[in-house]
């Protein structure tokens, strides 16, 4: 059956719970979506995607078009890449397999330069871009997702065939559609690289604490000690972004603190790969930053030390 007028084919590369949640809210908004799947195309294939969300209620998918090889996979308009970096150079064959040739692939994943490793992979045609999802959302067991607040996605062009930025900001706007159209916000960014900065924001203090001091969100916001140090290490990001040549939107930080304190208690992804014995995202979430940030001549000891002491951890954790 052909897809209907401006809906187009995506697919889901990692369907955890980010791949999860975005490709079910798409999959209701009647986009034609597929789900590549390793360890869990079993129990996917069998009982679906089911979505356990605050906001949108219980959601299930199934069946859900679910697949264990890319080879197996249409080709698809669009391919988003739920999976973590530390995965990034192992996912090309994939990406490549199951993309049009002129496909767009977005990576919703946190940390700095998480595009640089794949782009080189990929074929010159495919447009890359990147995903930063402001989102509070885990993965409960194989396709099972629990979502707890927010959903909002901001799209950003990293690199590709569009010959100039009207091009470029054209094809943002299309990957911003397709989240709109979900029911969920997005915003079309000019620049990736300030877009990502703008994410470390919230990324570098929350998701190294909940590890190192073992505290999810609401007890970490409710201690003079623990905020002081959140608000510190925020303002530590501020000044790296601004030396990198990024300058934040007034009041930035504040807006994130603020809104961290409204959000129910939210483990972030850091401490559950931490938990299941997983690599931790270390290189993009704080070495590039701290790399970007020494080579414009800025020291962020705050964050520097927090990175020391979660190296520590992750290599105690195996």
């Amino acid at each position: 059956m052909m897809a209907a007028v401006n809906k187009p084919v995506i697919g889901i590369i990692g369907t955890g719970a980010i791949g999860g949640f975005y490709g079910v809210m798409l999959a209701r908004a009647g986009f034609d979506v597929h789900f590549l799947l390793r360890s869990e195309f079993s129990a996917v294939a069998e009982r679906g995607l089911q979505v356990n969300s605050a906001v949108h209620g219980q959601m299930t998918l199934n069946p859900a078009q679910a697949y264990s090889s890319a080879e197996d996979m249409p080709k698809c308009d669009w391919l988003l890449v739920g999976a973590k970096t530390t995965s990034n150079a192992d996912l090309a064959p994939a990406i490549i397999q199951a993309a049009k040739p002129d496909a767009k692939v977005l990576l919703l994943q946190n940390g700095l330069d998480v595009e640089d490793s794949l782009r080189a992979l990929l074929p010159d045609s495919l447009h890359l871009l990147g995903g930063l999802c402001l989102i509070c959302v885990h993965r409960e067991g194989p396709g099972l997702v629990t979502h707890q607040a927010l959903g909002a996605v901001n799209v950003g062009y990293h690199s590709g065939s569009a010959i100039d930025d009207v091009a470029r900001m054209a094809i943002v706007e299309q990957g911003a559609e397709l989240f709109r159209t979900a029911g969920l916000d997005s915003q079309a960014m000019p620049n990736l690289h300030q877009a990502r900065w703008q994410k470390l924001v919230w990324n570098i203090p929350y998701n190294g604490l909940s590890v190192l001091l073992g505290a999810g969100t609401t007890p970490l916001m409710a201690d003079a000690d623990s905020r002081a140090h959140i608000q510190a290490l925020m303002a530590e990001v501020v000044e790296g972004a601004k030396a990198c040549g990024h300058d934040m939107p007034p009041g930035y930080a504040g807006f994130l603190f603020t809104m961290t304190e409204k959000m129910p208690d939210y483990w972030p992804s850091m401490y559950h790969d931490f938990l299941h014995k997983r690599p931790l995202e270390l290189e993009a979430i704080y070495a590039r930053p701290l790399a970007a940030a020494k080579a414009a001549g800025c020291d962020l000891p705050r964050i520097e030390a927090l990175y020391r002491n979660l190296s520590f951890i992750d290599r105690r954790n195996v």
